[in-house]
């Protein structure tokens, strides 16, 4: 894809004069990092970053059956959602393989927010409208939002300096609505894909310099540095966090993945008797967390062998992790060799590298 094709977030302008390097991503141009990975990537462990996620996308499901719609195309059960609260949850198509992993937001009991990944904002718009028979109206408002994740242990101490919500009163998976930076109609929501606590912070495209700027000042006494996709990447990793189409994509299904526990059989949804003969007979091949023992770092597609050569699966996501100092990485494998302590190879330059299965996350609190 060209750059002339690919689309900008509003902030595009101030990620170049922040001097980011830019790369295409999901069909948009995306900084992928400023400082370097390692530098965003501690900085988000240790104090504070900001991402401008803006690539996302942003449904909004309302009316009197807003919710059996989400129920039907969702694996989660959105009946358990209070008014402000959020749910990890994940799209299954027919054959039980993950369409996509989603956020789904409840404002009311007749109006919800979803929050789906960039590269896939087409086909789940086309696959949510396939399924919509009930009453409930559907918005696509992704060009309209930017979305910020201010992350780290310092994000609590820069936002609040910001607004009169009491962040701290705000528990995890929830969000609120109000000012923030002077700017009205801003989502203050305690989620984020680092495991490093913090906020992400949704507003109108024609607020999104002005709050930016305001976070940016608000961080200044706490190191707050603009962080990239490559340490987005690192951070979510360290914490066993699926990324779609790396560990889960059209083929693999929550069963395989790990993602059981968003899938609840007390309701109907696509697929569900694919799935709960998965659960009930058991899945060949298993999502698994794994280290490197000798030096070494695993790359997505890399070949994972077992002892005798055999091989066993592929590496999903792999990385130099810069808070523990090691190779860590994802793959499936045949569930016999998924339990932890199982000794796998990780064929890295045509030759295998020792590694084991771990339990995820990597890095533990």
């Amino acid at each position: 894809m060209s750059t002339t094709t690919l689309k900008k977030t509003a902030l595009h302008h101030k990620h170049i004069q922040l001097g980011a390097k830019m790369v295409p991503f999901a069909g948009f141009e995306m900084p992928v990092s400023y400082s370097g990975v390692n530098d965003e990537h501690l900085t988000v462990r240790n104090a504070v970053g900001i991402f401008d996620v803006s690539h996302m996308g942003e449904f909004v499901i309302k009316g009197k059956q807003a919710l059996d719609l989400i129920q039907l195309i969702t694996t989660n059960d959105a009946s358990k959602l209070v008014d402000k609260k959020v749910q990890y949850s994940c799209m299954t198509n027919d054959n039980g393989g993950i369409v996509d992993d989603l956020l789904v937001y409840r404002w009311s009991k007749t109006e919800y927010y979803l929050v789906v990944n960039a590269s896939n904002i087409e086909k789940d718009w086309n696959w949510i409208k396939e399924h919509n028979t009930f009453d409930a109206e559907m918005q696509n408002i992704s060009d309209e939002l930017c979305l910020f994740a201010v992350q780290g242990p310092k994000a609590i101490s820069t936002l609040q300096k910001l607004t009169n919500i009491d962040l701290s009163k705000i528990p995890y998976y929830c969000f609120e609505a109000g000012e923030l930076a002077g700017v009205k109609d801003v989502i203050i929501s305690n989620t984020g894909y680092t495991g490093a606590g913090g906020f992400e912070v949704y507003v109108w495209n024609k607020d999104a310099e002005k709050v930016w700027d305001a976070i940016m000042e608000a961080g200044k006494e706490f190191g707050i540095k603009p962080c990239g996709l490559g340490a987005r990447d690192t951070l979510r990793l360290e914490m066993g966090f699926c990324l779609y189409g790396n560990d889960i994509n059209d083929t693999t299904s929550p069963i395989e993945a790990g993602l059981g526990w968003i899938t609840k059989f007390t309701k109907n949804f696509i697929a569900k008797d694919i799935l709960l003969d998965q659960k009930e007979k058991g899945v060949q091949k298993k999502l698994v967390g794994f280290e490197m023992i000798e030096r070494g770092i695993p790359r997505q597609h890399y070949k994972i062998q077992d002892h005798q050569g055999n091989t066993i699966g592929e590496v999903t996501s792999g990385t130099q992790s810069p808070s523990l100092n090691k190779g860590i990485g994802m793959g499936y494998v045949k569930t016999e060799l998924s339990e932890p302590d199982t000794e796998i190879f990780i064929v890295i330059r045509e030759k295998p590298v020792k590694a084991k299965v771990v339990k995820i996350p990597f890095l533990k609190k």
